[in-house]
């Protein structure tokens, strides 16, 4: 891969994606796979001013033995240490820059249900620090090549090829051209005019039917507006792109407004693992019933993580001639998948979509119709029949 490309990538996560302020400190976590580009991202960092930054290394197959290994007591215990970098954070709210890569199946093998509890532990104890966060930092997802995941998306070639093939497509879908940056600000603009459309029509519920069995419906909140592209962070008031790339215009529907059935077109990576071929059908806002042909017990256990967990948090819509469902390629990772195909998300919902919320609180935000969990995942029902109609208060 040419180093000015990676170069321009590097600029592109640092300055639209997080938009570094001197003085500001970053916290850049990643995986093994690609150091050389985390170091181009942690120099154009000290460039755009940043007075400190921390990379926080990952691997994989070290998790894996974690969770094979470390009994549920100890996954579950959160350390002084620990609980003192939550409070670190959310007190000095450092940049936060995410560059994936992980293998989509990099768990198998683990006892989702010992994760599963020993997240139900320890969430209680973290969230008053992500709570306190909520909507006053800039933070950002990208992804770089990990040599399992390209070989999972392009199986038939050679490892090196795979690697390079990945980055070829995770740079076109990023719109790493001659002038990326003013590539993101035609494309953010654009995503904005699309949430103004949207929201001038004040939609009351959006109706979803597909050939293939979805036949679902979804309350919007009253409260709540479409959100996509960029975002500003409350407080410093410095505007920053969550994700990259992204195409998709999105809400926060109203808890418990959700009936129907709904039929994944996508596999759902979770956790390390591969949920394939699976539906959900809601009743009273809640997942009643599901199915999955692999990996159904993972789905079980994720609807049931909380109170919130079985119910909505997001919808989202992408256009269906779209850069990254043109590409024609399943990437087994949420963040080009989800950009695909428009979408649903159980769990949490967004605070930025309800009106006013720069003066909300979490609990003020919860009691206005947002749901609250701690998950919050993504899944792909988008088909190229697929109906989605908006209604309007007089119908």
């Amino acid at each position: 891969m040419l180093r000015d490309r990676l170069e321009k990538y590097a600029q592109l996560l640092v300055r639209f994606g997080i938009n570094v302020r001197p003085g500001q400190e970053v916290i850049i976590s990643a995986e093994l796979d690609q150091p050389e580009f985390v170091e181009l991202c942690v120099e154009e960092c000290y460039k755009a001013g940043a007075s400190k930054v921390r990379v926080e290394w990952e691997h994989t197959p070290v998790t894996k033995l974690n969770c094979i290994y470390r009994s549920e007591e100890t996954l579950s215990t959160v350390t002084e240490e620990e609980l003192a970098k939550y409070k670190y954070r959310a007190e000095k709210l450092p940049c936060m820059l995410h560059i994936i890569s992980g293998d989509p199946d990099g768990l198998t093998g683990t006892d989702s249900a010992k994760i599963a509890r020993a997240h139900m532990k320890v969430y209680p104890i973290i969230k008053p620090y992500k709570d306190a966060m909520q909507s006053k930092y800039q933070w950002c997802i990208g992804a770089v090549p990990g040599k399992a995941w390209a070989k999972k998306v392009f199986p038939n070639l050679p490892d090196e090829e795979a690697m390079e093939k990945l980055w070829e497509t995770i740079l076109d879908c990023s719109r790493i051209d001659d002038d990326p940056m003013d590539a993101w600000r035609k494309h953010d603009s654009e995503l904005k005019r699309h949430c103004k459309i949207l929201n001038d029509y004040k939609f009351t519920s959006l109706e979803y039917k597909s050939a293939n069995g979805t036949d679902f419906k979804v309350t919007l909140n009253p409260k709540g507006h479409f959100c996509g592209g960029g975002e500003t962070a409350v407080g410093s008031n410095i505007y920053f792109s969550p994700n990259i790339p992204s195409e998709e215009v999105f809400t926060t529907p109203l808890c418990g407004g959700a009936e129907g059935k709904v039929i994944a077109t996508m596999p759902l990576s979770y956790q390390g693992k591969l949920i394939e071929n699976f539906w959900l059908r809601f009743s009273g806002g809640r997942v009643v019933e599901l199915y999955a042909e692999k990996n159904q017990d993972v789905l079980e256990k994720m609807v049931a993580m909380d109170e919130g967990a079985a119910r909505l948090g997001e919808c989202a819509l992408i256009a269906f001639d779209s850069p990254i469902n043109n590409k024609g390629i399943l990437f087994y990772n949420t963040l080009f998948d989800e950009n695909a195909s428009c979408h649903l998300a159980l769990g949490a919902g967004f605070a930025d979509c309800l009106d006013g919320y720069e003066n909300l609180s979490h609990e003020d935000c919860v009691a206005l119709g947002m749901n609250d969990s701690m998950i919050h995942v993504d899944f792909m029902i988008g088909s190229k029949d697929m109906s989605i109609v908006g209604v309007t208060a007089d119908g």
